[in-house]
């Protein structure tokens, strides 16, 4: 019994000094949106951000006022995921997957108690749509060509080398800024942008530079809040308004959407955290599929399109040229045939494989980290797949 007694003091004496270790941290710091993050993750049960967490944020609304249902196949749902391909899905918790052939859906298919009206976190796929929102922002006159410089819009980056980053820089992840894009430590960029209350500052503040602009490819979240906010400034609308008006309402989704913001009346994530679901996500699929023309309207230019499903004119890491990513879609091969799509960082994917008129969205709770030959996720190869399987 004392020695009971001894095991639980000695416990409770070290959670305290831990309690107060990390709360020293945090005040000193000054990065209070660690409270949040632990508060919603470790003390939750959690390990890191959830995919149907979006509740814990402010939202903006993104509204669908013209929504019209996809049309369906005379084959929908006739087909089955074989058993090893299913299984493959529920080992990394996937909750929804749709596919559509020749612009109609043949086969939607849900798990662990969601449906087609579940709102899901994008994630990074919020990236693509903020990178169509900068070619709409051209085409409305709001921006005169992507070859504007960023400190047009932020000040601050007048004053130093980033004077030379253009809005083509960010929208191709070639900006030269040294962000820090850890996912694993709380006290970088990603952790920061998600859980924090000031994002302007969070992405102006890292001034060093990794690489001149528009030489060197690397996948970095703040080069998309960048953006994102340079939008905002040159149409003088929320990112979700503007994003309702040129695209969710003239795509006909069927469900309003939420975008994440970083404070009560303040700026969208634009890298990430559009909440919405599977149906709703694939139409910007379809959009892309057909260079900008939704249903014979051309809704966003053909050529701003066919570059951002195009690798950008610049080296990737490993100092060859790069062939991973375009205006903010990722771009790959499978099997000889073209790919291009939309990621986010726990398994969504809105994926284009143009060559069998296919567009497939998997959402879920986790990814496989592993990648194919190709530079692709393993988890795009096994959607490919089934999709294939399906269509035969």
């Amino acid at each position: 019994m004392k020695i009971l007694k001894k095991i639980i003091k000695y416990l409770s004496i070290t959670v305290l000094v831990i309690f107060l270790v990390i709360n020293a941290i945090i005040i000193f710091s000054g990065r209070w949106y660690l409270y949040k993050a632990i508060g919603t993750t470790y003390l939750q049960g959690k390990s890191g951000p959830s995919s149907t967490e979006y509740q814990i944020f402010e939202n903006r609304k993104i509204a669908a006022s013209n929504p019209q249902p996809w049309p369906i196949s005379k084959d929908y749902n006739t087909g089955k995921l074989s058993n090893d391909l299913e299984n493959k899905f529920k080992e990394v918790e996937v909750h929804a997957f749709v596919v559509i052939k020749n612009d109609t859906l043949i086969h939607e298919q849900y798990w662990d108690h969601y449906s087609d009206t579940s709102h899901t976190n994008s994630f990074s796929m919020a990236k693509s749509y903020t990178g169509a929102l900068l070619g709409f922002a051209i085409q409305d006159g709001f921006i005169k060509s992507v070859n504007e410089p960023v400190s047009k819009y932020i000040p601050e980056f007048k004053n130093d080398w980033r004077s030379k980053i253009t809005l083509q820089h960010l929208v191709t992840m070639s900006s030269g800024i040294d962000f820090d894009e850890s996912y694993a430590n709380p006290f970088s960029y990603p952790a920061e942008g998600y859980y924090g209350t000031d994002l302007l500052k969070a992405s102006t503040q890292y001034n060093k530079m990794a690489s001149e602009p528009g030489t060197v490819y690397k996948y970095l979240s703040g080069n998309t809040a960048l953006l994102g906010f340079c939008i905002t400034k040159a149409t003088k609308k929320p990112l979700s308004t503007y994003l309702s008006e040129k695209l969710w309402t003239p795509l006909n989704c069927e469900q309003s959407a939420y975008w994440s913001l970083d404070t009560k009346d303040g700026l969208e994530k634009a890298f990430c955290c559009i909440n919405s679901n599977a149906k709703d996500f694939a139409r910007m699929g379809k959009l892309y599929m057909h260079l900008g023309n939704w249903n014979g309207k051309q809704l966003l230019d053909s050529n701003y399109v066919r570059n951002s499903i195009s690798p950008f004119n610049c080296n990737e890491e490993d100092c060859k040229p790069n062939h991973t990513y375009g205006y903010a879609w990722w771009l790959t091969g499978y099997k000889g045939m073209t790919v291009f799509y939309m990621q986010g960082m726990l398994g969504q994917y809105v994926i284009c494989v143009p060559e069998k008129k296919l567009i497939i969205t998997r959402l879920g709770r986790k990814r496989r980290a592993n990648k194919g030959t190709n530079h692709y996720p393993i988890d795009v190869a096994y959607c490919i797949e089934a999709a294939l399987t399906l269509n035969k």
